[in-house]
């Protein structure tokens, strides 16, 4: 029996005792990142916002098996956001999707959440009306021709069914229930109620394929309303795709079991303070970032080097090389090779220590006490 059958569902119930200090933690965190976040400046602050919402696109389908190109989702969001970054890459219509869904759920996390809205980011996800090559129902809630919506693993011939979600024919009335109680003002915490929130959906899964992320674009609004902001410091999604095995295993032990749902508020809490940790490092990155470009204010840069500038400064993966700036900046090799020489002239390149057939290329250090604005 799954949670959704037993007879007093949705009427979840929690050990609020053993959660009262995990909470506060939690909170405490909370409060303390956005007091940090709040005392950068403007600049500082759209960046770190920029780097966090690229994360959580990222991550969120990665969880889902997508792999969307991380240089697309950064230029989507940049150009939406207003915020200036140089060349700006093409993005696809599936990156644009996921971006409007997540900018709607972060940017408006006042107006109400309503079914319309739902399907308006079902349909961005899925813009071809297809999930791979199969045609599913877009913007609306699945039907009962598919059969019953399982969430399976394995191979074809041996597969696990790991879940299976309300009938379809409930759907009407189980999203209605979950939509009076998100938009509700019922006195609960705003940050267990992403929790609930997230787990709720999750469970009646109301559309074909999505849900998954859906669920985590409600909790980033639920956690939106906690803060009462719209700009973002941490991904939860980024968090949720490191602990995956644990998201799916607490996910699936509490469909399997009671309306007692202390666990999975347990583990929900526990990974948002590990997202505040993550926050750290995206923090040191921007104030990196904003000390980099502080000491090369007067540099003579080309718009080539400076999208590969911003390139390694946002993580480049793996070793640069002059014929990957070629690839990438889509140029010949003899240009990428002089503009590696004008850097390493005006002191921003370095070659790396010989090693490998290729000769690699890193940013110069720069003073790290030096203050950023």
């Amino acid at each position: 029996m799954y949670i959704h059958e037993l007879p007093k569902w949705p009427r979840f119930r929690w050990d609020q005792e053993s959660l009262t200090e995990t909470l506060a933690a939690v909170r405490h965190r909370q409060g303390r990142l956005l007091g940090r976040m709040e005392g950068l400046g403007f600049s500082l602050r759209q960046e770190a916002t920029l780097q966090t919402l690229t994360e959580e696109v990222v991550k969120s389908s990665e969880i889902e098996g997508e792999v969307l190109d991380k240089e697309q989702v950064r230029s989507s969001l940049a150009r939406r956001l207003g915020i200036e970054t140089g060349a700006l890459t093409p993005a696809e219509r599936d990156v644009e999707g996921v971006v409007e869904m997540i900018l709607d759920a972060t940017e408006k996390y006042i107006e109400p959440l309503t079914a319309e809205r739902l399907f308006g980011w079902h349909a961005a996800l899925f813009p071809t009306g297809r999930s791979g090559l199969r045609r599913i129902i877009v913007g609306a809630w699945r039907d009962a021709k598919a059969g019953p919506m399982q969430v399976v693993s394995g191979p074809d011939n041996r597969q696990r069914v790991h879940f299976e979600a309300p009938q379809a024919g409930r759907l009407d009335v189980e999203m209605a229930s979950f939509l009076n109680w998100f938009n509700g003002s019922n006195g609960g915490d705003p940050v267990l109620k992403a929790a609930i929130a997230h787990l709720w959906f999750v469970t009646i899964h109301p559309f074909e394929d999505g849900n998954g992320r859906i669920a985590r674009a409600i909790a980033d609004l639920a956690l939106a309303r906690s803060e009462n902001t719209a700009q973002r410091f941490y991904s939860m999604s980024s968090q949720i795709r490191q602990e995956h095995k644990a998201y799916y295993d607490v996910l699936e032990a509490t469909q399997k079991g009671e309306l007692d749902i202390t666990e999975w508020l347990t583990w929900f809490l526990g990974c948002l303070d590990r997202a505040f940790g993550r926050a750290e490092t995206i923090l040191q990155g921007v104030l990196m970032k904003a000390r980099f470009w502080e000491t090369h204010a007067g540099a003579r840069l080309n718009d080539r080097q400076r999208m590969m500038i911003n390139r390694l400064l946002d993580g480049f993966e793996g070793k640069l090389t002059s014929s990957k700036w070629a690839k990438i900046a889509k140029t010949s090799q003899d240009t990428a090779s002089r503009d590696i020489d004008g850097l390493i002239k005006q002191g921003i390149l370095v070659k790396d220590a010989a090693g490998g057939r290729s000769t690699s290329y890193s940013l110069a250090p720069v003073d790290e006490d030096a203050p950023a604005r």
